[in-house]
């Protein structure tokens, strides 16, 4: 199957690897990929702070360069919910766009969610000797129902132990602009989330978000937390890591 990687703008700016474990994963799973070159922001930001016209534009975007694909996959619970659950609204009014904008949603999955129902990925390549920690993403929890996916796939790699902590499904306090606009609000949610990843005693916190990921680790390191490893989930999978 041809499927078109949506490497997400946070991704491609601040944390490549991401974007090469999930190719490397499609690819263990014998999907073609493409990855358009072309490729920038999925819309939400604008579509979150009211800009439609720049939602709709990106949305339109989006559309040209992976209508062609047999799935869209992205390393992001948030930026698949925003298609699948927000892009038909941009587009309610305009009947004919939105029958395409239509046939690419049900066509969009985020990785790990893709990677267990579609693609039935029977072995990862990758191997984590420790204990992690897992945190729900608000957007990939609520809007593209990935919760037991993610787990599924860290139980089949060898030295790896989940222990789930307090609160997992919790918002981190990041949200996108929230985390600007309610400042004192975001630095409550993230401290809470920081002592129940502590408390978990695990090695290292794994995610699906690179925005609840960046929010997370800022937090622990203010804190004075050095030896935490926060990780993304397609990273874990993959055998690889920030640094690779």
């Amino acid at each position: 199957m041809r499927v078109g990687l949506f490497v997400t703008c946070l991704v491609d700016l601040f944390r490549p690897s991401i974007g090469f474990a999930a190719l490397k994963l499609l690819e263990a799973a014998g999907c073609e990929v493409v990855v358009p070159q072309t490729q920038t922001c999925c819309g939400q930001p604008g579509y979150n702070s009211g800009d439609r016209a720049s939602a709709q534009a990106l949305a339109r975007k989006v559309l040209n360069e992976f209508e062609a694909c047999d799935y869209l996959v992205a390393p992001s619970g948030s930026c698949a919910g925003m298609i699948r659950a927000h892009y038909p609204d941009l587009f309610s009014d305009q009947p004919e766009e939105l029958e395409r904008i239509k046939r690419l949603c049900g066509r969009t999955y985020e990785l790990t969610d893709f990677l267990v129902n579609v693609a039935r990925l029977e072995q990862v390549p990758g191997r984590f000797d420790g204990t992690v920690t897992y945190h729900d993403s608000c957007s990939g929890l609520r809007e593209a129902g990935v919760k037991s996916q993610p787990r599924q796939l860290l139980a089949k790699m060898q030295g790896l132990k989940l222990k789930e902590m307090e609160e997992a499904e919790v918002c981190c306090g990041f949200g996108g602009t929230f985390a600007v606009k309610f400042g004192e609000i975001s630095t409550r949610l993230a401290d809470n989330k920081c002592n129940n990843v502590a408390a978990s005693g695990a090695d290292a916190l794994v995610l699906g978000d690179l925005g609840c990921m960046l929010n997370i680790e800022g937090r622990l390191r203010r804190r004075g937390d050095m030896k935490t490893q926060v990780l993304h989930v397609a990273e874990v999978l993959a055998g690889t890591d920030g640094n690779d």
